[in-house]
């Protein structure tokens, strides 16, 4: 039995049926617009997450002529941040908004729709979502917890991280207090790390405080505006654990199938536009905030070829652990052929392309 069908039959669960049963009820009737809650992992302003989900709702409120209407929550003001998931799936709320791999503790497989360990950049990720199977297997995979689910945004490759000191080995990471989610998570804990998953409201006073003694967050357009800059002066760019983090809507799949077509096509639009528009406006913007970043004294490097094979086995060895589940193998057979297929071509055409256009212009 899956979840979705033992929450209809136990106890607890005829109360959440008939909650959602109260959700899914028509209410597009003589005109009267129908009302969807959607909570948030996100505080309210935080720069390119919050900004996602604000567009996601307004996207819907727009093109639905009023017909739907989005209420957005921020963390708190239903659920917390860590608690949309199951809001959703028992029809306490409509819509969540967050990363899909702060859920692995419901499946692992959930980390494969934000981000795994050198995993696939934006565009690899999308072209596997959209063309080679990855929404299917979202949607396999949501049905078990009664949910629709969508990508809804991506934060495009993630920094390493923000550290009090700087990483010169492998060994530097042992003991580390360090705010992680994910699978990249574990792939530090088996480094010696002592591995925080703090909401992001909670990550600046938590480095400020020094009960974390580092942190991964977005990349600089978001860490600039939450001021981590002002308390920690070692960036690193380039991280192995979220090459290009999607981000995800995820419906209850009793309201959703409540809805017209027209405006499930709106929904799942609204969630396409909402990823290209997200991508497009942290990539825009990550150039000028490192700039200001470094003019604020931030020394921004990288990680050491060591410290990139340390992250390399532990991240296989996490991998490879979840193999006993049989989801888990089949999205992550789907997800590196994808990967793979991609991979190949990029590097043959924009790969070169890159390196041939910093050569010439370079060279004058």
């Amino acid at each position: 039995m899956d979840r979705r069908s033992f929450l209809k039959t136990s106890a607890l669960g005829g109360a959440t049926a008939a909650a959602t049963a109260t959700l899914a009820a028509p209410a597009i009737a003589g005109g009267h617009a129908r009302t969807l809650t959607m909570v948030t992992s996100w505080p309210r302003g935080f720069a390119v997450l919050d900004d996602a989900a604000t567009y996601f709702n307004e996207a819907v409120n727009a093109m639905s002529g009023g017909e739907l209407v989005i209420e957005k929550k921020a963390p708190g003001e239903l659920v917390g941040a860590f608690e949309v998931f199951d809001a959703v799936s028992s029809g306490q709320a409509d819509i969540y908004h967050s990363a899909d791999y702060y859920f692995i503790g419901q499946h692992p497989g959930y980390a494969f729709f934000t981000a795994v360990p050198f995993g696939a950049t934006a565009q690899e990720l999308t072209n596997w979502y959209y063309h080679d199977g990855g929404q299917e297997l979202h949607d396999e995979l949501g049905s078990i917890f009664g949910l629709k689910s969508f990508q809804a945004g991506n934060s495009g490759s993630q920094s390493g991280g923000w550290f009090r000191k700087e990483i010169n080995s492998a060994d530097d990471l042992a003991g580390l207090r360090f705010r992680m989610p994910g699978l990249g998570g574990q792939v530090l804990g088996k480094l010696g790390v002592s591995v925080q998953n703090i909401p992001g409201g909670e990550l600046y006073q938590a480095l400020s405080s020094g009960a974390l003694d580092g942190l991964e967050w977005v990349g600089p357009f978001a860490d600039e505006r939450a001021g981590f800059q002002e308390v920690a002066k070692v960036y690193y760019t380039a991280g192995f654990h979220e090459p290009g983090s999607g981000l995800s809507a995820g419906m209850n799949l009793d309201v959703w199938e409540s809805l017209e077509p027209k405006h499930q096509a709106i929904i799942d639009n609204a969630a396409k536009a909402t990823t290209h528009w997200q991508l497009s406006n942290t990539l825009a913007n990550n150039g000028g905030a490192l700039a200001r970043l470094q003019a604020q004294g931030v020394q921004t490097l990288q990680f050491s070829d060591d410290v990139w094979d340390a992250f390399g086995a532990a991240s296989k060895e996490v991998l490879d652990e979840n193999m006993g589940d049989e989801l888990f193998a089949k999205i992550r057979a789907s997800f590196d052929a994808s990967l793979a297929k991609s991979s190949d071509w990029i590097l043959k055409s924009d790969g070169e392309f890159v390196a041939q256009r910093n050569r010439v212009l370079a060279n004058g």
